[in-house]
This record gives structure tokens, C-alpha cells and sequence, in this order.
């Protein structure tokens, strides 16, 4: 009997009061990393109106203002109007910083002049930042093997603030929210039927005032400028029975951190799979590499894409999980949910044998305390908002299919061996 469902995922713009966060807080990052790569970082953002609050642990022998970061961001995002309640240059920022525990910090920094470049008992001594446990996970329903629904979310919420920046519709103010109703067959998708846009808005456009007027304009103009583009290279496209939902309260004037408070990381499901996948509840921004919520989940995603773009799988999930100060996983599970085309328990062993996932060696396998300083000081913050997978328009490591060719190979010894 076929199966018939709904599944949704939802994006927010970089406008979002938590987005705003999550990029003030990598930006803090970046910059850190770029003149220090051992920096220790744990760098929390909270918002509110008129209000940016900068805590956390880090220790580093970077110098930077963080002051200066924090404006900077918001001004690039697009908050440069005192009229919105919350401006860049108006804003008070408020910095209160601590180092890192040290009790947190010795099970990491064992061998860490060594780290660019370790030996095999060098990883092994470099433990991981914390415990916890992650996931990742791929699917061959979309080019960049991620589920349909939050990779239309985030199209979506991208084309959105390009609208705006560009001046094409430049009533639109930088807080917004959309969220993709995917209809599934057999866990296939088959059809899109729901769409959903918020996007904080002018009060009038041109000469209109009355607010039918407006939220009917700015459907008007999101279907054709936002929406009907991103649809154009993707095989499933909206049809005259898809709902067009937009602003459903009637209005969306008073947003961003004048609407309501942000907050780091609070946008965990945004940042990964949109709730298709299962999530370990770490968040990604203002973390160093050192800690696994943030590399072991790109690892994690790194290795569940290799299996699907092997072919060995039309669906992956990798769970990983650590103690702190251990080097290597507590655990590993790879779950194919019966679409492998070999045995899970296989797929697991070509996972130990060719993936790094040790927390040193992820580090020095993507080069994730360098990068930054590679990229002019512009890598985290690139990633905050939008996504931190399945991003094409980024050169993300843990994102390359580098190791699938490897896999599809190993994987027919092992059949061949049968």
C-alpha cells in the first residue's frame, strides 16, 4: 500500500534575531581563528531591542574589538535604520567575557603545537572538547544530498534577502521566516503543498496604504521574484493546488530585535536538516573546532554524503558520540533505514577505515583552524545563516565527495569477496 505524507522544514534570513546571533558570534570567530588558529572560543550573542550582549569563554592571543565586529555585522546584514529599533550604529553593545574553564580546555590541549600536522599517537592524545553526540545525514533527494523541503526553506529565505539587498523589492526589511511542505510518496517527494513566507515589511509601498493593499502587493511580487526562481532547475515545482501562504497575520512591520529578542544558537534545526534528520542538541556558532558539536556533526555529514553519493544508499544517518578529553568516538552508528546496497554493519567498518574522526584529526583533515585566515578572515560567519550543509554555493570540506569513488570500491571487494 502506498504511503502518503506531509513532511515541513523552516528557514530564517540573516535578519532573524537568532541569525543575527549565530553571525555576530562567527564573526567573532573568524576573526579570532584568522590571527590566532588555537584560539579557544565559545562566543555567545544575545539581542534585543537597541541591545547586542556579547559573553562566553575564549581565550586566544588574538586582539580584536569586539565592538567593532558586532557593528559591523549588523550594518552588512542590513540593520542601518535607527527607524527599525535597532541599528548599527546606535546599538549598545555590551562585552562580558571570561576564559575558558581550565578543567575544560587539558583534555584538548595536549600536543596542540602539534596539531596542524600531528602523528597518529598525536591525535590519539588530543581529546575531545566535551562529550555529546552528533549526527549527520544525506539523501539523494536534491544535487547537494539533502532532504527537498530545507533545501527549498533556505533557497527561499536566500533569494529573499537578495531581493533586497539588490533594491528589486526594496520595501523589505531583513527579518524573515519561510517554511516548505513537501508531499511524500514511499519517501518519495512528489509534490510541493505548502509555501510559507514572513518577511518583515515598509508600512506602505509606493502609494499604497491600506494593508489588503500591501500584503496583496507583497504576495504579488514574493511569488514572482522569490519564489517561481528558485524552482527553476529543481524537477518538482508548485502547482495550482500548492498553498501560497504570505504574512498570514496581515502585517509584518515591527521585526528583527525590536520584535522579539535572539539569541546564539537557537536555530539548531535550521542550521542542519530541518528536523528531517535527528539532531545530539549542540549548537554550531561561536564554537572553535575543538568542540565536537560543531566538527564531529561536519564529520558526521561528510561521511553520511560519501555513502549516498557512492551509491551504496539512497538515504544516511551517522551518529557519533564522544567523552571528553578521549580522542576517539564512544560510538559510531551508520543507519541507511533499508537503503543501503550493502549490510550497515559494512558500511560501518568502511566508515572506521576511511573516515578521521578523531576530534585533532577532523580538525586537520578540513583545516578548520586555518581557514579562516585562507579566506581573509570570512569563513564561519559564511555559514551562520542559510545553513551550515548542503551548502553549492560555498566551498565547504566536509561537503567534497572526495572519499565516494574509495567507498564504491571497497565496498564491491567486499561483495566480490562474499
Amino acid at each position: 500500500m502506498t504511503r502518503h505524507y506531509l513532511f515541513t522544514s523552516e528557514s530564517v534570513t540573516e535578519g532573524h534575531p537568532d541569525k543575527i546571533c549565530d553571525q555576530i558570534s562567527d564573526t567573532i570567530l573568524d576573526a579570532l581563528l584568522a590571527q590566532d588558529p588555537a584560539s579557544r572560543v565559545a562566543a555567545e550573542v544575545v539581542v534585543n531591542t537597541g541591545l547586542v550582549l556579547i559573553t562566553g569563554e575564549i581565550t586566544s592571543k588574538a586582539q580584536v574589538n569586539y565592538v567593532d565586529l558586532a557593528r559591523k555585522k549588523i550594518a552588512e546584514i542590513g540593520y542601518t535604520d535607527a527607524d527599525n529599533g535597532f541599528s548599527a550604529s546606535s546599538c549598545a553593545v555590551l562585552v562580558a567575557l571570561d576564559e575558558q574553564s581550565p578543567d575544560i580546555a587539558q583534555g584538548v590541549n595536549r600536543a596542540q603545537e602539534t596539531r596542524e600536522k600531528a602523528s597518529d599517537e598525536e591525535l590519539d592524545a588530543i581529546g575531545a572538547g566535551d562529550q555529546g553526540l552528533m549526527f549527520g545525514f544525506a539523501c539523494n533527494e536534491t544535487p547537494e544530498l539533502m532532504p527537498l523541503p530545507i533545501s527549498l526553506a533556505h533557497r527561499i529565505s536566500r533569494q529573499l534577502a537578495a531581493v533586497r539587498k539588490s533594491g528589486q523589492l526594496d520595501y523589505l526589511r531583513p527579518d524573515g521566516k519561510t517554511q516548505v511542505t513537501v508531499a511524500y510518496e514511499d519517501g518519495r517527494p512528489v509534490g510541493i503543498d505548502t509555501i510559507l513566507v514572513s518577511t518583515q515589511h515598509t508600512a506602505t509601498i509606493d502609494e499604497i496604504t491600506d494593508p489588503a493593499a500591501v500584503q496583496a502587493r507583497i504576495k504579488d511580487d514574493l511569488w514572482k521574484f522569490v519564489v517561481e526562481p528558485i524552482f527553476t532547475d529543481i524537477e518538482i515545482k508548485p502547482s495550482d493546488q500548492t498553498r501560497f501562504l504570505v504574512n498570514p497575520t496581515g502585517k509584518f512591520v515591527v521585526g528583527g530585535p525590536q520584535g522579539d529578542s535572539g539569541l546564539t544558537g537557537r536555530k539548531i534545526i535550521v542550521d542542519t536538516y530541518g528536523g528531517y534528520s535527528r539532531h545530539g542538541g549542540g549548537a554550531f556558532s561561536g564554537k572553535d573546532p575543538t568542540k565536537v558539536d560543531r566538527s564531529a556533526a561536519y564529520a558526521a555529514r561528510h561521511v553520511a554524503k560519501n555513502i549516498v553519493a557512492a551509491g551504496l544508499a539512497d538515504k544516511c544517518e551517522v551518529q557519533l558520540s564522544y567523552a571528553i578529553g578521549v580522542a576517539r568516538p564512544v560510538s559510531i552508528l551508520v543507519d541507511t533505514f533499508g537503503t543501503g546496497k550493502i549490510d550497515d554493519d559494512r558500511l560501518l567498518e568502511l566508515t572506521k577505515q576511511h573516515f578521521e574522526l578523531r576530534p585533532a584529526g577532523i580538525i586537520q583533515t578540513f583545516g578548520l583552524q586555518q581557514l579562516p585566515s585562507e579566506r581573509g578572515g570570512r569563513f564561519y560567519q559564511a555559514v551562520a545563516a542559510y545553513g551550515h550543509l548542503g551548502r553549492q554555493d560555498l566551498d565547504l570540506p566536509w561537503e567534497q565527495t572526495d572519499k565516494a569513488e574509495l567507498l564504491r570500491q571497497a565496498a564491491s571487494n567486499l561483495l566480490s569477496a562474499v
